[in-house]
């Protein structure tokens, strides 16, 4: 019997240290989700405090400046393309108010993959400035100047360019004037700047380029819209790979300061 009794309070023992040691755990269960909830909403607002001031920063910083470009050509000669950094570009110019931006490479890339540039566009937007990003609404022009996603009234809109929209949009308006003398409507020697341009003034569906960021190795602007960049500022930046916000802003304030003769 003694030892039966033994047992029997080691057995009563061992149930009182499982409800014990369960106690405890499901205290420290409580109090670890209660730590981790706190610690959620402290990163939560602490995004949303730097979205804030990520958007106050763009448009403090626009206001301190003599000038924003209207259009503001993006041209892409790196090897692989970032559609998270282009994107993160954009988002930046929405926010500082440039009503048009265009982008751009020579092979094409992003034109062929516009859908996925838009999208990336719309979650960086999101990423980075938050609820406040219906404040920066986006226009996108496809390929036909048709818009292809709109939200609200828009002050900033995207259009993404390959070199078929640059020469061979010259090469037609050639065409068409060749066409026009055939007709006996022009006469040969009526060619001039101010006709060609007048042909070729709906072609991007975008106004003049005032200043293009061109992102890579190569010295050349890769065909780039070439008639409509005749008066435009060009800044040549090393690589749109992991560009920061003060990068991109040390350019727009060169342009900001910059005289431009406008071909005088």
């Amino acid at each position: 019997m003694p030892v039966l009794e033994l047992l029997w309070r080691a057995l009563h023992a061992l149930l009182a240290l499982r409800r014990a040691v369960g106690s405890w755990l499901r205290g420290g269960m409580r109090a670890w989700e209660r730590w981790n909830s706190a610690l959620a909403l402290a990163f939560q607002g602490a995004r949303r405090n730097r979205r804030r001031s990520r958007a106050a920063r763009c448009r403090s910083d626009s206001r301190r400046l003599r000038k924003l470009p209207l259009h503001l050509g993006v041209v892409v000669a790196d090897e692989e393309p970032s559609y998270a950094d282009i994107a993160n570009l954009v988002v930046w110019c929405m926010a500082m108010g440039i009503s048009y931006v265009s982008v751009y490479d020579n092979q094409g890339i992003f034109k062929r993959n516009n859908s996925r540039l838009m999208e990336e566009i719309l979650k960086q937007q999101q990423e980075l400035l938050g609820l406040g990003c219906s404040k920066y609404p986006v226009e996108f022009l496809n390929n036909s100047n048709n818009k292809v996603d709109q939200v609200l009234t828009c002050p900033t809109t995207v259009k993404v360019l390959s070199p078929d929209d640059g020469k061979e949009d010259i090469v037609k308006a050639a065409k068409t004037y060749c066409q026009l003398v055939a007709q006996h409507q022009r006469r040969s020697n009526d060619l001039d700047v101010n006709v060609l341009d007048s042909l070729l003034r709906g072609t991007a569906g975008l106004p003049d380029p005032d200043l293009v960021l061109k992102f890579g190795p190569v010295d050349s602007t890769l065909g780039f819209l070439p008639w409509h960049i005749r008066l435009t500022e060009i800044i040549s930046l090393p690589s749109h790979i992991n560009l920061s916000y003060e990068y991109f802003f040390s350019a727009i304030q060169r342009f900001a300061v910059c005289e431009q003769r406008m071909g005088k």
